[in-house]
């Protein structure tokens, strides 16, 4: 057998679900005075199912609190089973994770485990993401005042954005205070959640929807801040441009913005 084919036939043997190794593999090997062949397989086949576990235990805490360790594991390994390891780094391991629970359970379990996974992905996320270059106060007070009209900014590279209609934010906070389970309840209005790291720490806050439709018109849409004004007149009146200088205040401070580029 080549080395190649040999290689082939471990990963499936690691994929397989079942610890039982096939004959033709397990006779290329050659077993030792304590372990025998089938002993060693079933083990390597054990323990990587169990560090993909681990993985997930670590990025999806918040879940293994709701559903227990039993059926977290389950779930789990009918995830690694569906979804195997394709990366050369495991911080890639949950990416699909939110996707299967949808594919995998029904609709009325998996829609809010389904986002309270984006939620805790999403502080993967913004852990993982570069730096960028967060707008300051200081870099406001130097703008002259003619730039402000056009002043365009857009979403430091960590800022992640989780629409929720389901408490999971509640759930998620229990999980780390070790808390009692709030239970799962839907949201009237949704919201969005804010997940962020400024000064290496993960941040997270929930926005009113005026305030996320403000955010989403200036770092997505394009707007600039006339155009914010503009746009906030509508319900603030005379009050608009306050209310603009207050939020942009606000989102510099978190480190939530960059300037645009050109």
């Amino acid at each position: 057998m080549r080395l190649t084919d040999w290689q082939l036939a471990f990963e499936q043997h690691l994929l397989a679900e079942t610890s039982t190794a096939s004959t033709h593999f397990a006779a290329t090997l050659l077993g030792g005075p304590t372990l025998d062949v089938d002993t060693g397989l079933a083990i390597y086949h054990n323990a990587y199912l169990s560090r993909l576990q681990d993985v997930l235990r670590h990025d999806f805490s918040a879940m293994r609190y709701w559903l227990g360790d039993d059926e977290f594991a389950a779930l789990t390994e009918a995830y690694v089973r569906r979804y195997p390891s394709a990366h050369y780094s495991l911080r890639w391991l949950g990416e699909r994770f939110p996707a299967f629970i949808l594919e995998h359970l029904v609709a009325e379990q998996s829609e809010p485990l389904a986002e309270l996974a984006r939620l805790e992905w999403a502080f993967t996320l913004a852990f993982d993401a570069p730096q960028g270059e967060p707008l300051t106060l200081n870099d406001m007070a130097l703008l002259p005042a003619e730039a402000w009209p056009g002043l365009q900014v857009s979403l430091a590279p960590s800022v992640q954005r989780v629409h929720c209609f389901f408490n999971s934010v509640a759930i998620w906070r229990a999980s780390k205070d070790e808390s009692a389970f709030p239970g799962s309840q839907a949201l009237d209005p949704a919201q969005t959640c804010l997940v962020w790291r400024h000064q290496r720490v993960c941040h997270y806050r929930s926005l009113d929807s005026a305030e996320a439709a403000a955010l989403a018109g200036m770092a997505t849409i394009g707007w600039n801040f006339a155009e914010l004004c503009a746009q906030l007149a509508v319900t603030y009146a005379e009050g608009a441009p306050l209310q603009a200088v207050t939020w942009l205040k606000q989102w510099i401070q978190e480190g939530l913005l960059e300037r645009r580029a050109a």
